[in-house]
């Protein structure tokens, strides 16, 4: 009699030949209720509506809602070839924040079909999407399996509203365009001279004049009457005159320079008298435990003071205590002082006067390396897992926000090490440098830990304390990093550094 390991495994069967072919929405018809229930009760199947599932992993150490936004897009594309065949495609206004790696989930997802019913169809976590009966554009293309606009039919199609309330994404998309030609084909067909117009507008606003021009040249050749407006509610914020830059790249440019205003009027000015060298670097030894502590715990590792001080005293040998060995804590927190060393050296560097984005670009790995070494000793981790910035996509606990590709990723890294160096603000370089980096978050792991150490180097680059993000903030630490990577609102993140780095300062709790 088969025991039931053995049927749970027969289960699986079924479930893997489902997913070979790329299904990740999975109706209740394909699986016989035995397996079905099975799946469902050892975490393998997760039910995303009545009638329908999703493939989950039990191991995976996230909770419902962090397993559904991890999985939102590859169900979303699952579920409607299921629904609509080959006869849908999402909004061009998601289709351009898709081109430009804007991949956080939204709220309602609405697809177009000429099989639509204008139909509402709910979510988890309240999200949902709406199917509209309309004809396709001329132009679709698949993007890890979602059908959406062409950038060209997308930029045509998206509403003025679009220019308004996306202004970043927008400008964004803009510079992906290098001529004017993929665009005038479908304007002239189309006879779309208002079109015509904002877009040329919107072109001139982010610096591409000649592309501006030959659209308005295009369509008066034609006898349209094409009158230029720009879309956008102010200038550019950076001119792109050159047609070769990146998509991404030039977006994080864009968040960077919308937020900076915002962290200059809410972060405190430098202290007017900075530290010695010396007297800096032992504060931030003796604040060791007390960072150790919060930033792990913040990740979740359960730690104690008292193992945090076994780790610094050296007392802690994986090689005699088998039972060390098994500690996922003490590996993390053995990782996070060798890190945490590393840090301290660059921050001396910093001190000495060297620019302060130049020595996070160059030892950032390094605290990576350091950070998970102690992974790789015990097996956890193969020494190729420490080589670099991950090739995988990765996903945020609890959060929306849906990190870029690892293409996109590789793209945007040397931009926000670029800004680090160009920006003369210490504020500014902490709080979007820490944010940018785990917007991006280019790790598999340790994002936010990194995250944490590059404010800090920043902090000491303008005479700022060292400062630690307490355990019992990360309620809010998490709500206003959410608030910044998916609503684009810095301001409740700076208020919050602002915050604790006064309360560094002056020795007294910040404000509420």
């Amino acid at each position: 009699m088969p025991s039931p390991a053995d049927k749970l495994a027969q289960s699986l069967e079924v479930l893997h030949d489902i997913q070979a072919d790329k299904r990740f929405a999975i109706q209740s018809s394909d699986l016989a209720r035995v397996h079905r229930e099975r799946l469902v009760k050892g975490g393998f199947l997760q039910e995303v509506m009545k009638g329908w599932y999703m493939p989950t992993n039990p191991d995976m150490a996230m909770g419902a809602s962090a397993a559904w936004y991890s999985s939102y897009w590859l169900f979303c594309a699952s579920y409607l070839q299921t629904r609509f065949g080959d006869d849908w495609c999402l909004s061009p206004e998601q289709s351009l924040n898709l081109h430009v790696g804007n991949r956080t989930v939204p709220a309602q997802l609405l697809v177009r079909s000429t099989k639509g019913r204008n139909n509402l169809t709910l979510l988890p976590y309240s999200t949902s999407i709406l199917d509209i009966q309309s004809r396709l554009p001329q132009e679709v293309e698949l993007q890890d399996g979602l059908a959406i606009y062409s950038l060209p039919a997308a930029l045509i199609a998206c509403s003025l509203n679009y220019f308004r309330n996306h202004q970043i994404d927008a400008r964004a998309a803009l510079t992906k365009i290098s001529d004017a030609s993929v665009l005038l084909r479908l304007l002239l067909e189309g006879g779309n001279s208002v079109i015509a117009g904002r877009l040329a507008g919107a072109f001139r606003n982010v610096g591409r004049d000649r592309i501006a021009d030959d659209i308005l040249e295009a369509m008066k050749s034609e006898s349209f009457d094409c009158r230029e407006e720009d879309p956008f509610v102010n200038g550019s914020p950076i001119l792109f005159r050159n047609s070769e830059n990146s998509a991404y790249a030039n977006r994080i440019r864009l968040i960077w320079q919308e937020m900076r205003e915002p962290v200059l009027k809410s972060f405190p000015a430098s202290p007017s008298e900075r530290p010695r060298s010396s007297d800096y670097l032992k504060q931030i030894q003796e604040l060791y435990t007390t960072d150790a502590y919060h930033s792990l715990s913040i990740e979740g590792y359960q730690v104690s003071r008292e193992l945090i001080e076994k780790i610094r005293l050296g007392n802690w040998n994986p090689d005699k205590n088998n039972t060390d060995r098994e500690l996922r804590n003490a590996l993390a927190m053995r990782g996070y002082w060798q890190s945490y060393q590393a840090v301290r050296y660059s921050v001396q560097k910093v001190l000495d006067g060297k620019n302060a984005g130049s020595v996070v670009d160059d030892d950032h790995g390094t605290w990576y390396r350091e950070l998970f070494s102690g992974s790789v000793s015990a097996g956890l981790l193969k020494p190729a897992d420490l080589a670099g910035y991950r090739s995988d996509q990765v996903f945020i606990g609890q959060s929306m926000h849906v990190p870029p590709s690892p293409q996109a990723m590789r793209e945007m890294m040397p931009t926000l090490f670029d800004l680090l160096k160009e920006e003369t603000d210490a504020g500014v370089r902490a709080v979007l440098g820490h944010f940018i980096f785990v917007y991006i978050h280019p790790y598999m792991d340790g994002n936010g830990r990194i995250g944490r150490f590059l404010m800090n180097v920043m902090l000491a680059s303008g005479g700022y304390p060292w400062t630690v993000i307490p355990v019992e903030r990360r309620k809010d630490y998490l709500e206003a990093l959410e608030c910044a990577s998916v609503g684009q609102d810095i301001a409740p993140l700076s208020k919050f550094l602002a915050g604790l780095v006064k309360k560094a300062i002056t020795g007294k709790p910040e404000a509420k």
